[in-house]
């Protein structure tokens, strides 16, 4: 005949295991706020007037743009789509969820993937 012994917890397990129930169930009742810096820069603005424009551009497949500039820097995030961006000499690929300062340089971008491409662009201008 077998005999099965009664496992003892320690003080110390319970407790562990207890917690990690408790930090679960807590979890499921209040969701935490999640907070993830995807890019910082720091500025020195032109003037103390500056006007903050936050722009949507859509571009079709294999579209590239022309050599241009912004009227200001600033972060860029990439909501879908592939990107290949030439900035100052300087080429990177940037896909859906990525970020990127970009400088106010002489650049292009085009889109390299198979479908539409996305940019929000956040400018920081002189005010006029």
């Amino acid at each position: 005949m077998i005999k099965i012994q009664p496992v003892q917890l320690s003080g110390l397990t319970l407790a562990a295991l207890l917690a990690g129930y408790m930090n679960t169930t807590s979890a499921e009742e209040k969701p935490a706020l999640g907070r993830t810096v995807l890019l910082e820069n720091k500025v020195e603005l032109p003037s103390k007037n500056i006007n903050a424009k936050t722009t949507r551009i859509t571009f079709p497949p294999a579209f590239k743009t022309p050599e241009h500039t912004h009227e200001g820097p600033g972060p860029r995030y990439v909501t879908k789509g592939k990107l290949k961006v030439n900035e100052g000499g300087k080429t990177h690929i940037y896909s859906a969820g990525d970020v990127f300062w970009e400088s106010g340089e002489l650049m292009t971008v085009e889109n390299i993937g198979k479908g539409p491409a996305e940019l929000i662009i956040f400018e920081l201008a002189p005010a006029e």
